[in-house]
């Protein structure tokens, strides 16, 4: 996504602030503010923004940076910091908006930056374990248990480790546990799917651990998320905030959560035997509805309860439609106009030859874009060593090839040369399913007939299928070489030496020491 766009979406549409967004994209506070100034002066709905292309929007923000005026000192003014604080807790509501009215109601205000300062030292104040505070509906808080659970294999008797996924909601701890058999990218995302739907809506942060699955790299305040797990941040918009390294108390909520599921349903489930992850599953949430129906005792209230009364209300609509996996490459377009995947081709454009691309794919589809434009969209293909390819994205002498030629015609001329020519004529289609790249093989082939004839064709289309060589160039390097005749020659040596060299036995010698031995017992 433009980091213009993914600026503007943390901004308005997650409500981060500059420096969360800095440490999100990479991009300097300045550049955020500057962007941001830039929306407001453009006075446009943000979907219109969010909707125009890579090129269109650097245009647009890329004119005269807006004059900021400086706000000379005030007046020492302090408003009620209870207040304050009560309203911070509400949702959407956010320093700066607080801030403004404030200021409409008393010009004497101090500065925005003194407001944040002096408001920080009061939060101070409180109680240590209320210092760290959490609003509706605002954080999710993701990790894994140290703790596995032992899954066995019915049938060979092997034992694997299922890991442990955790949740929390920051403001009333409710808490999502999922079992899966990774923790790879793919489960990683699963267990977040699970858990949406569990909660029923959004949160406005993630705030995972910085596993493998989940950012790439996470220094000097700069992060890289994982392709899949940024495009699943996308698709829910929802804002992806990685807890910084080696500081636990960025995800404090969930620690204390780890350590509550291993006693609380874990350990419960200590003696029990699974077979499966989804059995597993299974008794992890009759387990669950328990502990977070549990009373906390200091709040005379359970996770549930809380849940109902702070985070439900707030958390985002779900999307009507689940994420569906998806991975990331980088691939460079072929001079057949396709792009490899896993073994099978993808047509694009003939005129992107050479171009560096980019390839989104899941289980059902594949989509190449070039510079944030998609460029192609093909079905994923079920099968390897096959492509897909759309007749529009052919030059014209390649479409005339294709609508010109059909497997029929191909074998009618291979029939004429002979069965192995034909063999090997529908092993190449087979293989090789589309006419750009498997017609034009067979057609090559073929038309060495002329030059070679018939019969040597013929032979060496034998030798081909026998040795699984079915590349032009090799079946010309036989025609030119005449190796098929060697090849020809050396296996009927080989028939001649095993039937007829004089310390073999054969079956008539056999044959002859078995009546002897007949006529032994016999005797």
């Amino acid at each position: 996504m433009s980091k213009i766009k993914e600026v503007l979406r943390l901004k308005y549409l997650n409500q981060l602030s500059n420096r969360q967004i800095q440490t999100m994209t990479g991009v300097s506070r300045n550049s955020v503010a500057n962007y941001a100034k830039t929306y407001i002066a453009l006075d446009t709905n943000l979907d219109d923004l969010l909707a125009l292309s890579e090129e269109d929007l650097t245009k647009l923000f890329s004119g005269d940076k807006p004059v900021i005026h400086s706000t000379k000192k005030l007046a020492l003014i302090h408003p009620d910091w209870n207040e304050v604080k009560e309203e911070l807790s509400k949702k959407s509501m956010t320093r700066a908006l607080l801030y403004e009215e404030y200021k409409e109601k008393d010009p004497n205000l101090y500065s925005y930056s003194q407001f944040n300062r002096y408001y920080a030292k009061y939060i101070k104040t409180l109680n240590p374990s209320m210092r760290q505070l959490h609003y509706s509906g605002d954080k999710l808080f993701i990790d894994y248990s140290g703790l596995t659970m032992p899954i066995v294999n019915q049938r060979t008797g092997e034992v694997t480790k299922a890991q442990i996924f955790v949740c929390v909601l920051g403001a009333s701890g409710y808490t999502f546990v999922h079992a899966t058999p990774s923790q790879s990218t793919k489960h990683f995302i699963e267990s977040h799917v699970s858990a949406f739907n569990f909660y029923g809506g959004l949160p406005n942060i993630l705030v995972p651990d910085n596993l493998k699955a989940a950012v790439i790299s996470h220094k000097k305040g700069v992060v890289r998320l994982n392709d899949s797990y940024a495009d699943m941040g996308h698709h829910y918009n929802v804002a992806i905030e990685p807890a910084r390294p080696y500081k636990p108390q960025d995800k404090s909520k969930v620690e204390l959560g780890v350590k509550a599921i291993q006693r609380w349903i874990l350990l419960k489930l200590r003696h029990h035997t699974f077979f499966s992850v989804d059995q597993l599953n299974q008794e992890i949430n009759l387990l669950l509805d328990g502990y977070n129906n549990k009373i906390i005792r200091r709040l005379n209230k359970s996770r549930t309860a809380l849940f109902e009364q702070l985070d439900k209300p707030n958390l985002h609509p779900l999307r009507a439609n689940n994420y569906i996996f998806k991975e990331f490459k980088t691939a460079t377009v072929g001079i057949d106009y396709h792009v490899e995947l896993e073994g099978s081709g993808y047509s694009v454009p003939y005129i992107h030859l050479g171009k560096k691309v980019e390839v989104s794919y899941s289980s059902t589809s594949v989509i190449i874009s070039l510079n944030a434009e998609v460029i192609a969209h093909h079905p994923r293909l079920s099968q390897a060593y096959h492509d897909s390819t759309l007749l529009e994205h052919m030059p014209k002498e390649h479409q005339y090839q294709y609508e010109k030629w059909n497997p029929k015609r191909i074998l009618t001329w291979a029939n004429s040369i002979g069965a192995s020519t034909t063999a090997l004529m529908e092993s190449i289609m087979e293989k090789r399913s589309h006419p750009t790249r498997g017609y034009k093989s067979c057609i090559a082939i073929l038309s060495f007939s002329k030059t070679y004839g018939n019969s040597a064709l013929e032979s060496a289309a034998a030798v081909a299928l026998e040795i699984k060589h079915y590349k032009v160039a090799s079946i010309e390097s036989m025609l030119k070489t005449k190796s098929y005749l060697r090849h020809n020659q050396h296996q009927s040596v080989n028939n001649t030496y095993m039937n007829e060299h004089e310390n073999i036995r054969g079956s008539a010698y056999y044959a002859r020491q078995s009546n002897t031995s007949k006529e032994v017992i016999e005797s």
